[in-house]
């Protein structure tokens, strides 16, 4: 693998086909060093930080010695692969003490493409659902990709009652208990916060609906862990799972967790982990903290070391367990645990 690899490096890469990594048939560690490749070669702050550490296309052999981009360059770089005009930019929410993340995205159909398939691998077609947003905070600024994402599903399901919901807690309950009396299939997706909001104002049987937790206290609320949180929307909606979704706003996939905040990535996402005392050190599996190869971000950096401290297990799922010390508070934040 590392021969043909070398052996590709010697000319200028060919411009790297995104489309193929949504192929049944793709392999993802040569797409994984074609990328690392192709970007090495058309992305200037990737490729100053690739040489600043030593890790360039010359010398890396393994997918744990690619070059990982730290998170914060988001905030203080322009990332992109290539020279384009964004067709819009997410941004993070950030707080008062910090500058937010900005991810420049070429191609908005490349990340609905990227959502929707990974979504429609684990739950199936979004037409099947009701799809309900209870995203309150994240629809009062602009530059939100969890907005985004949900918006188009909202579009793609065609249910007349799919939509966001602000502050309309009883109006949600009430259409809730509507859907469960018809026996429709439904998801409620919300941020962390919002959702503890609503099940302490409304006690409700769920049967037919998915609750999905997407992270985020934004301040709102004291931090939880994660069983904590489940137990308490389990308890509220009568549900034995509560779901997960892991994503950012620096990447354009997103992994799921179906229970117990054990998430499954896509076919063209990865996570691995680095040692917190030596960075550089990355494996396959094991504790640390989480890089990500998210071979959609194909226009910023595929390769992201994140601040998230967790554990990435032998079958390549993984879980989240906090944020590094000192790492700046977001509004994506996971919880806790």
């Amino acid at each position: 693998m590392s021969n043909l690899y070398k052996t590709n490096h010697q000319s200028q890469p060919p411009v790297f086909d995104v489309n193929n990594i949504f192929q049944d048939s793709f392999n993802f560690n040569n797409a994984a060093f074609q990328l690392f490749n192709y970007q090495f070669n058309n992305n200037k702050v990737y490729r100053d930080w690739c040489n600043a550490i030593g890790n360039t296309p010359d010398n890396v052999n393994s997918l744990p010695e690619i070059a990982f981009l730290p998170i914060s360059f988001f905030k203080t770089h322009n990332i992109t692969t290539g020279s384009f005009e964004p067709s819009v930019v997410f941004t993070s929410s950030g707080t008062t003490q910090s500058s937010t993340s900005r991810h420049l995205v070429k191609d908005t159909a490349l990340y609905e493409k990227s959502f929707v398939t990974a979504f429609e691998r684990v739950y199936g077609s979004t037409s099947n659902y009701c799809i309900i947003g209870l995203l309150p905070a994240y629809l009062e600024r602009a530059g939100s990709s969890l907005v985004y994402m949900v918006n188009k599903m909202i579009g793609l399901s065609g249910h007349s009652s799919s939509g966001f919901y602000l502050n309309q807690l009883e109006e949600l309950a009430g259409l809730l208990q509507q859907l469960e009396a018809q026996g429709q299939p439904t998801l409620l997706i919300g941020v962390t916060f919002a959702l503890l909001d609503f099940a302490e104002s409304h006690k409700l049987q769920l049967n037919h609906t998915i609750i999905m937790e997407t992270g985020g206290m934004k301040g709102r609320r004291r931090e939880q862990t994660r069983q904590e949180v489940h137990e308490i929307l389990g308890n509220s909606f009568g549900v034995s799972t509560i779901h997960s979704e892991y994503g950012m706003t620096e990447l354009l996939s997103q992994a799921y967790s179906r229970g117990a905040g054990r998430f499954v990535c896509p076919p063209w996402m990865k996570v691995l982990v680095r040692d917190e005392e030596d960075p550089l050190t990355v494996k396959n599996t094991g504790t640390g903290i989480l890089n990500i190869i998210d071979l959609a971000n194909a226009d910023s950096c595929a390769f992201i070391a994140t601040d998230d401290v967790g554990i990435v297990h032998e079958d390549g799922s993984f879980e989240v367990w906090g944020r590094m010390d000192n790492s700046d508070i977001r509004g994506c934040s996971l919880l806790v645990v």
